[in-house]
């Protein structure tokens, strides 16, 4: 749907469903595209985000660990019934310890950005799981720093929302820790 000045308009319906391990296939496919994305943010020196010998960029670590660990979820979302992205949800903390939720991963298509799907997908990830909430942003992912405050801010029942710096070891970015209920 585009507007008289032929920009996209907002979907009309985004959902978040979790997964079962029959879905992890699908997951790992999306997360190919998610790992291309962070490839244009590395320095082009780097070895890292470089292709396999299999024209892919391997696995994302400890992603079996999402439909076994306890506290860890992976979640599909869909925009207008199309398959948008994913998020992956865990109780690893990037200051150190555990927390009781953590947006390890999150990615919606390049196709689906810019239209209110990740706000939404996210206000909607909230609401299904509540709890004291931690989001790590890498310092080079400039968009995601732009994003994940105004997203979290303008989620329906988040409070205590404090904004952390990664201590260079564990963590390089600002962290996000609120309460979501």
């Amino acid at each position: 749907m585009t507007d008289s000045g032929g920009r996209i308009g907002r979907a009309t319906t985004v959902t978040v469903t979790k997964t079962g391990s029959t879905e992890q296939p699908l997951i790992e496919a999306l997360t190919q595209f998610y790992i291309y994305d962070f490839s244009e943010m590395e320095p082009s020196v780097s070895p890292d985000f470089e292709f396999d010998d299999q024209g892919g960029f391997g696995r994302l670590p400890n992603i079996d660990d999402y439909w076994q660990a306890e506290g860890s979820h992976a979640l599909l979302i869909r925009s207008a019934g199309r398959l948008a992205g994913f998020a992956l949800i865990n109780a690893q903390s990037h200051r150190g310890g555990p927390v009781e939720r953590n947006m390890g991963e999150f990615f919606v298509a390049r196709k689906h950005r810019r239209q209110g799907v990740a706000t939404e997908a996210v206000h909607l990830v909230l609401r299904q799981y509540p709890g004291r909430w931690e989001v790590a942003v890498a310092e080079r992912n400039v968009a995601a720093k732009a994003f994940w405050p105004r997203a979290i801010a303008s989620a329906p029942k988040v409070s205590d929302i404090q904004r952390h710096e990664g201590d260079g070891v564990l963590w390089r970015g600002p962290i996000w820790s609120f309460l979501a209920s």
